[in-house]
């Protein structure tokens, strides 16, 4: 991790992004809200969101919206990509992962030339 949150901390700070004042670009089609960055930089897990996109970019011409459920259980982790209607259109394990919360939930919406990644309070 690249700073020291513990999970208790991490769910209040989380539950206080109801939206956004500024993206903070990923890449270059890529932008984080405010919770997001927040998310990626508290717990250092940039490679949630480089994950989400790569999936992304390969469904990225017919897929306007995507759900990115992470469930982690015993230092490992299940990621689950879908529609948002439960048409699944990735699953990828982890075979270790020390992410703090037992499951996080992350919404992609394309806006233009933009995939934004939000937490679902900001949506």
């Amino acid at each position: 991790m690249t700073a020291q949150i513990n999970k208790i901390d991490l769910l209040r700070e989380l539950s206080l992004f109801t939206g956004t004042l500024t993206y903070t670009k990923l890449y270059p089609n890529v932008v984080l809200t405010d919770g997001t960055c927040f998310l990626a930089s508290a717990v250092g897990c940039y490679w949630l969101f480089d994950l989400f996109y790569s999936h992304l970019a390969l469904h990225g011409d017919y897929e306007k919206f995507a759900y990115l459920n992470l469930r982690v259980s015993n230092h490992s982790a299940l990621v689950e990509i879908t529609d948002g209607n439960k048409k699944v259109l990735a699953r990828q394990k982890i075979e270790y992962t020390d992410f703090p919360l037992d499951s996080i939930s992350i919404f992609a919406c394309q806006d233009g030339a933009y995939w934004v990644m939000m937490l679902p309070s900001e949506y």
